[in-house]
């Protein structure tokens, strides 16, 4: 858009801040609302389904505009970046009475104070409490690359250095809403996160400069060098400083409360790729909802940190054996001691979320109640920390109770000052509490107790005077003003009180005075509420800075609530559903007693059915390989099998109880999963090609500590070259990969395998069969299943009878030609087509019950006596006996 050399002045400064924000929707504050004009004011009214209005003309065309009220904004702009936009806030920066100081036609000031993004949100309406929101930045340089990543609503900086190759794993892990990168990666990025359905943002190679980056991250931390935080390499860096860079510009320079950065090793945490996310439903379930999830199922935190710790720490398993012991001590210790578990857990649900409100404060976007919000978690954590002080912790929480204290004269400051429930925005005013400040006090007693304070100096002048009938007035004109009677006039105006009392105005029975102490008064009162604003708002910014001086120490309290809130929250999970601690050893096993799977049980449970737990036993030999070949019927409960004792290895490494009897789980460094099928139509893949590609990843990546879980390779393709891809795909795993692993399987012929290679064992889900019907036992024992019921499955599903029937003959022809070394078309050759097929034949009816029949046909009711009809009853009763 170009200036017009006679648009009006309030459209050229619209249009001069636009164009600096070209693709973002410019939020252009009018008084209470904020207005969009032109393309941005046509497309929000269409995504925010509001109505589209004209104001004025530009160029000879009506202006396009629509706008929002201020005070519900927040909700518009969720809706906004939900739909991938950005918004720029342009607020007025200056009040309109200055603007008109410079004349008539001044424009007030504006100027743009954020750009809203998917990744910089801050607010709570705007952010899901129980889940971080990661902005992350990748970078390359010189070869190498890195990833870090930040959560400005908590402060959480994080980086890793990583192969190029391991992004998709990583930004799977982490789901960021949004991803910085360099302009000249854009397009090998972009196919990769549009998977992920991440907000991309390019940047120019400037905010990637590994140069630049290392001047901007060590002025934000104020230190000489970045080593005293670890050794980063230039790649790592480069990512860092994109994100203070994007950080800088989003924010106009009001940078959030950033934690010093914490250096990830790559190996430090199980590898599970996006697939294997997505089929194990440990964040998401198939349909992207949490509900139906691992983490929805075993999620009984009661704070905000603690519930985002779980979210982290069960999309990162652990690979570092102490750690895990840590933790499945801290969760043992909170079972054992259930009454100090149930006290913690009480204190913990009165815990406000302290990151959000915390980062608020730092960017200035918080108020009174996250003052408010400080205070009340400091106060529940000096709860805690009494309740603690004479129990011996295990190492993890012992390191976290001494994060609970130090805090003692900050809570002291926020609770002298605050009163109990303060309102949202600083600029309502009432939160500071009686008594804290004598300033305030004062001018609230004027503002509140004015008449009060007036009546008082009234008494004081009528008894100083002696004149009892003195009153204090007020009108528009004189304000307030003494009043006596003419009678008393000659006493006021003359010594000793002419001195004190000066005279404003005489009337026919009245004579007014006033003083200088009444008009300083009347300034007080008149100028209170005023005054008191501002006495506030300079004490909010006095608490808010005596709480960011505590950043440091407030953020250690957080963790150290989260480490409780976790521990008690797993404890109270294991307990309720009869969970176990699992022993994680450096061995290779993976033998589980009595698995069960945490969701499909708690699901069960709620209808009131029972889940049928069952047994797993990889124990590899040496280096070798241990393979489980999983057969039998569809329905019978393979997939749940399998994706049971991939979460029990997940929920072990994670640190928490897994749901079994007994469970001995050798280090996982891998979790992949190949279950269930789906098309990728958008990228031109198949059913089978998706297949194809997520097996070939799990077969060049799984090392020999890999968990693999593969259902029903290659049946997306002809069934002998099905079979043989399953067959190659199986001698692979257990001759290159070496992996532990459940292979589920239609084709009986790769049962032969367990004959062959000494680390497979066949194994399968039994069924039984009853009159035709097919009785799922849901039980897993060792031996191969004799066939696969898929005709009885079908007739479940509901296929009509005859295409069940029909499929009944083809199967034993086809089972018939097999035993004779007949191949299958020798089948379709004999058998007649479907469509000459004979009507299904009418059941034989048992003799007694035709003649049953026959007796009735010939018995007229109407005709009957009872007597007659009572014999007639005892005939057939007799006969429906044979």
């Amino acid at each position: 858009m170009n200036q017009a050399a006679n648009v009006t002045p309030m459209m050229a400064q619209f249009l001069e801040i636009k164009e600096q924000y070209p693709h973002a929707l410019l939020f252009y504050r009018m008084g209470d609302f904020y207005e969009m004009f032109f393309a941005d004011a046509e497309a929000a009214a269409s995504a925010l389904d509001i109505a589209l209005t004209k104001r004025g003309k530009h160029l000879g065309e009506d202006i396009p505009m629509c706008g929002v009220p201020v005070h519900a904004a927040e909700n518009y702009l969720l809706t906004l970046i939900r739909k991938g936009f950005r918004v720029a806030v342009c607020e007025q920066m200056e009040d309109p009475a200055e603007a008109k100081k410079r004349g008539s036609k001044s424009v007030v000031r504006r100027d743009v104070v954020r750009l809203v993004t998917p990744g910089t949100l801050t607010e709570d309406s705007l952010l899901e409490a129980r889940r971080h929101n990661f902005l992350a930045a990748f970078s390359t340089v010189r070869g190498e690359s890195a990833l870090a990543w930040v959560d400005i609503s908590t402060g959480a900086f994080h980086v890793m250095p990583m192969a190029a190759v391991k992004l998709g794993p990583e930004l799977a892990r982490l789901s960021p809403s949004e991803l910085l990168v360099s302009e000249v990666d854009e397009a090998e990025v972009r196919e990769l996160v549009d998977d992920f359905g991440i907000s991309l943002t390019p940047l120019s190679r400037g905010s990637f400069d590994s140069s630049g980056a290392q001047t901007r991250l060590t002025d934000l931390f104020k230190v000489g060098t970045l080593e005293s935080f670890g050794s980063f390499s230039r790649a790592e860096v480069s990512a860092m400083g994109a994100v203070v860079d994007y950080l800088e510009i989003t924010q106009k320079g009001k940078l959030p409360l950033l934690q010093v950065p914490q250096r990830e090793a790559l190996d430090g945490n199980v590898q599970i790729d996006a697939a294997t996310r997505r089929n194990l439903e440990i964040t998401h379930a198939m349909n992207g909802a949490r509900a139906g999830s691992l983490l929805a199922s075993i999620d009984r935190t009661v704070t905000a940190v603690g519930a985002r710790l779980l979210e982290r720490r069960i999309s990162s398993p652990s690979r570092a054996l102490p750690v895990i012991t840590a933790r499945l001590d801290a969760v043992d210790f909170a079972c054992e001691y259930t009454r100090l578990s149930s006290d913690l857990r009480d204190s913990l649900r009165k815990v406000p979320d302290l990151d959000r409100a915390l980062s608020r404060l730092s960017l200035d976007r918080g108020g009174p109640r996250d003052l408010a919000a400080i205070r009340n978690a400091l106060a529940q954590a000096e709860v805690l920390s009494a309740r603690l002080s004479d129990v011996q912790l295990p190492a993890l929480l012992a390191e976290s109770a001494q994060g609970l204290t130090g805090l003692v004269e900050l809570l002291a400051l926020l609770d002298v000052s605050l009163v109990a429930e303060p309102p949202l925005m600083a600029r309502d005013g009432g939160f500071i509490a009686p008594g804290y400040d004598a300033e305030l006090d004062e001018v609230r007693k004027l503002r509140d107790e004015g008449r009060s304070v007036i009546a008082s100096m009234q008494n004081q002048y009528a008894e100083e005077t002696g004149i009892s009938s003195l009153k204090i007035k007020h009108n528009n004109v004189l304000g307030y003003f003494i009043e006596v009677t003419a009678t008393h006039a000659d006493k006021m105006l003359n010594p000793p009180h002419s001195d004190a009392f000066k005279h404003r105005q005489t009337t026919a029975n009245q004579v007014r005075f006033t003083t200088p102490d009444l008009t300083t008064l009347e300034t007080r009162i008149l100028n209170a509420a005023g005054q008191a604003q501002s006495i506030e708002l300079r004490l909010y910014g006095q608490l808010r800075e005596a709480i960011l001086d505590a950043a440091p120490e407030i953020t250690r309290l957080s963790r150290a609530l989260a480490e409780f809130d976790l521990a008690t929250a797993l404890a109270d999970l294991s307990r309720a559903e009869d969970w176990v601690r699992p022993r994680v050893d450096m061995s290779r096993r993976l033998e589980i007693e009595g698995g069960r799977h945490p969701v499909v049980e708690q699901a069960l449970k709620r209808e009131g059915a029972p889940f049928i737990a069952n047994d797993c036993a990889l124990l590899p030999s040496g280096d070798a390989a241990a393979i489980w070949l999983l057969t039998g019927p569809n329905m019978a409960g393979k997939s749940t099998f399998l994706r049971q004792n991939a979460l029990i290895a997940l929920l072990a490494q994670m640190g928490s109880h897994v749901p079994a009897t007994t469970a001995h789980i050798g280090l996982v460094s891998q979790i992949f999963s190949r279950v269930g099928a789906s098309d990728d139509l958008a990228r031109g893949r198949s059913t089978f090609m998706v297949e194809m590609v997520e097996t070939a990843a799990i077969l060049n990546q799984a090392d020999d500590r890999a968990l693999v879980i593969l259902d029903e390779i290659g049946r997306g393709t002809a069934t002998y070259d099905g079979l043989s891809i399953a067959w190659a795909t199986m001698e692979h795993l257990h001759e290159v990969n070496r992996a532990r692993a459940l292979f589920a399987t239609h084709y009986h012929e790769m049962t032969e395998l367990s004959k062959r290679l000494d680390g497979v064992e066949n194994a399968t889900v039994t069924v039984r069969e009853h009159e035709g019907e097919v009785i799922f036992m849901h039980e897993v024992r060792m031996g191969a299943a004799d066939r696969s019921y898929g005709v009885q499955v079908a007739k479940l599903a509901g296929l009509p009878e005859s295409v069940v029937n029909r499929a009944r003959e083809v199967l034993a022809s086809l089972e018939d030609n097999d035993r004779k070394g007949a191949g299958p078309k020798a089948v379709i050759d004999d058998l007649p087509l479907f469509a000459a097929a004979p009507a299904p034949s009418q059941p034989k009816v048992p003799e007694h019950i035709r003649a049953v029949a026959e007796m009735l046909e010939g018995v007229t009711p109407d005709d009957l006596s009872p007597r007659e009809a009572l014999e007639v009853l005892y005939r057939l009763k007799d006969a429906s006996r044979g």
